[in-house]
């Protein structure tokens, strides 16, 4: 499969009346011009119950269906006067609202959520959350009943009464907070069961885990913020479910039969509010089992299956019942080697497996309301892309729906019968809104066209290929020639790398998800190159899990034969090869640098991951084991121990305020170069967490990008 395209871009000269000149393409630009950027629809969204949707633009809330215009709902000045009715401050633009109903809103202001009736044009308050709520969650059924956290407990406001569900005075037990590091799919700590009757919580006791420092320097004396970090092999936290009834204030401990620092994830409420099921997985993460649990007395009541792999086993998704059946759901598993879905019944009982082949589900989006039919997303036509799909549930036959390339992200209406679709591709399409009939398969309206932001500038030609790796597996790269590419002309390379679980870099989407720097960097005379090393995702369980105790290793000899393809083409000058990433690709950019030294004359390694030891428990391990079970993987995938092999210009980039890849990492690093007499570059963003984000940016990009030019 080959994908080739060449943007074209005309900037204005300095001089406005010399428009027929060109400028170079300027990320000071980008970040001034919000119209580089592709158009959006806000707060689009289905109104309930209904085949209308709702979205604002300039400043006010319109209504439309699949073939009637616009209908205005409300503008900003009506809005206002409902605020003037509970005496609030008139806002400067449109709020973002969610409709509950086909005649109610809802909105958060300040520290209280309202609700706007319109039919009885009224606006009510629903509930006010005291200074300090957090992860609020309203429930699903009675608007009086909203639970939030403060600090390290759980409450829940009923009829604007405050009830404490947990009371822990020691800061090390919290409740209904997300645990596990947000691993596992796990978002969030708070569970209202489907009727909204009772309330599930994760609980986790984190005593035993290591206080972390991190240095605010805002202060005039300097302070520390203290984290809790398991790093790996170290303890970690322990974790319990438990379930809250309003009406008794009854907490009931579900009986989990969890080991020590296990995990307990993706949980599930019957429908019938009876019962939990939560996906048990032990600290090695290797065995997984599908619990269920009795809600009302938390016992145990039966394993309904397990899952095992010699490797790792990654629960990622709740079960999905069937609508209106507590006693049939679909689970999603990468047991066969993909992502696919699987029908059981509550006995444990596999139905059937109800999708199969070389291909991955990226995310489930329901069923018809008389369970024939499923909905999700997929990687079937192309890892490449993300398109929508049906599955018939008794034939087993699938459906695509979005039959335009590229990638596709969808909202169903209530009805399921229509998808408002965002997708973009690399042939132009930065963002296209339209409105696909789901049993025709085709598109029935268009609620925003494209229109490309760059479609008059000139950028360089664009590639997506593959290549083979060792073994003869896929890898599919993206290459960007520089802008006013001239034959005969020898280039500099930028290789960007990421190169870890969970991204791929390499989409047929707008730019193929390169991004504004990447083309900067085109556009100022780089080759740039990236390549998805085995080890990324939406290829499957084989292709992500090869690196499995030897984090870098695949990964490095996939990205060398991309280095061997661009040694391959007369227009690279194989003497300034550069090499940049972050966290991950961090870690892979350092790793390079090190160990080949006589292929890389530059790196920028950003938020790096030096010594996978000072990594967290619950990734960590996954990949890794733990330090004593993997001493070998562990010392030789440890940049620290490589150091003398530095040749190259190499500067290291970290936040100050680090909590995932903490600051030890690269200062670590730093003090080997010392050590070794090794030079090395070292930047550091006082305040900013794992990447840098906000007005900041800028100056990053800024910053790598100088340093390419003055050693590359």
């Amino acid at each position: 499969m080959k994908y080739l395209i060449a943007f074209s871009l005309v900037l204005l000269l300095l001089p406005t009346s010399i428009a027929a000149q060109k400028k170079t393409f300027d990320l000071k630009e980008v970040y001034a011009s919000p119209a580089l950027y592709p158009q959006r629809v806000a707060a689009l969204q289905w109104i309930p119950g209904t085949q209308q949707y709702s979205f604002i633009d300039n400043n006010q809330l319109l209504r439309s269906n699949l073939k009637g215009t616009d209908e205005v709902v409300m503008t900003l000045d009506q809005l206002n006067e409902y605020l003037k009715t509970k005496n609030l401050e008139a806002s400067k633009r449109f709020l973002m609202m969610t409709w509950k109903s086909a005649d109610r809103m809802e909105f958060f202001l300040n520290d209280s959520l309202y609700s706007i009736d319109l039919k009885a044009k009224t606006l009510s308050t629903v509930c006010y959350f005291p200074e300090n709520a957090d992860n609020i969650t309203p429930n699903p059924a009675y608007t009086d009943y909203q639970a939030f956290t403060r600090d390290n407990n759980l409450y829940i406001l009923r009829n604007n009464k405050e009830v404490a569900v947990t009371k822990e005075s020691n800061t090390g037990i919290v409740s209904g907070q997300s645990i596990s590091r947000n691993e596992f799919g796990i978002e969030g700590g708070i569970f209202w069961s489907p009727k909204g009757n009772l309330l599930a919580f994760y609980q986790k006791d984190e005593t035993v885990v290591s206080e972390y420092p991190l240095v605010n320097i805002d202060a005039r004396v300097a302070t520390a913020e203290m984290v809790r970090y398991p790093m790996a092999g170290m303890p970690s936290e322990s974790v319990m479910v438990w379930v809250y009834n309003p009406e008794t204030e009854k907490n009931t401990l579900i009986d989990s039969k969890v080991e020590k620092e296990g995990y307990l994830t993706n949980l599930s409420w019957s429908p019938d509010e009876k019962y939990l099921y939560i996906q048990v997985l032990n600290r090695q993460q290797n065995h997984l089992k599908l619990n269920q649990f009795d809600a009302e007395t938390g016992a145990f009541i039966k394993t309904l299956f397990e899952e095992k792999n010699q490797r790792y086993v990654e629960p990622e998704n709740p079960i999905y019942f069937l609508n209106n059946q507590s006693n049939q759901f679909v689970y999603l598993s990468e047991a066969d080697g993909f992502m696919h879905a699987y029908l059981y019944n509550t006995d444990g009982k596999l139905i059937q497996q109800l999708t199969k082949g070389p291909w991955m589900i990226n995310e489930f989006l329901g069923f018809s309301d008389d369970n024939k039919q499923m909905f999700f997303t997929s990687t079937q036509e192309s890892p490449l892309e993300k398109n929508f799909y049906v599955l018939d549930m008794k034939s087993l036959k699938i459906k695509r729906v979005t039959t335009i390339e590229g990638t596709h992200a969808v909202q169903l209406s209530s009805d399921k019968k229509y998808a408002i679709d965002r997708y973009s591709n690399m042939k132009g399409i930065a963002a296209e809104y339209v409105i696909w009939s789901v049993d025709q398969a085709k598109v029935l309206k268009t609620i925003k066209a494209n229109v490309d932001p760059l479609k008059d500038y000139d950028l360089g030609e664009m590639t997506i290929d593959k290549l083979k790796a060792a073994d003869g597996t896929d890898l599919y790269y993206r290459m960007i020639k520089p802008a006013n590419f001239e034959a005969g002309k020898k280039y500099p390379v930028v290789v960007y790398v990421y190169g870890g679980p969970h991204a791929q870099l390499i989409t047929n989407s707008w730019m193929a998800g390169s991004g504004y720097f990447l083309q900067y960097l085109a556009a100022k005379g780089y080759v740039v190159f990236t390549l998805d090393n085995r080890g990324s995702a939406n290829r499957g369980n084989a292709f992500e899990s090869g690196i499995h105790r030897q984090l870098g290793v695949l990964e490095m000899q996939d990205q060398m034969t991309g280095i061997n393809f661009l040694k391959t083409l007369d227009f690279v000058d194989t003497n300034r090869i550069g090499v940049n990433g972050w966290s991950y690709g961090g870690f892979m950019t350092t790793s390079l640098m090190l160990n080949h030294p006589e292929t890389f004359k530059v790196g920028v390694a950003g938020g790096p991951v030096i010594d996978w030891k000072y990594y967290e428990v619950m990734y960590g391990e996954r990949y890794m084991d733990t330090p004593e079970e993997n001493p070998e993987g562990y010392a030789a995938n440890s940049t620290l121990a490589k150091v003398k092999n530095l040749k190259g210009q190499l500067m290291l980039i970290h936040g100050t305020m680090d909590a995932t890849v903490v600051w030890q990492h690269s200062q670590l690093f730093l003090k080997e170069c010392v050590n070794q007499q090794k030079n090395i570059d070292y930047f550091v963003y006082p305040g900013h967490e794992h990447n840098v984000r906000g007005k900041d940016r800028l100056h990053l990009e800024l910053k790598i990008a100088r340093y390419f030019d003055d050693y590359l």
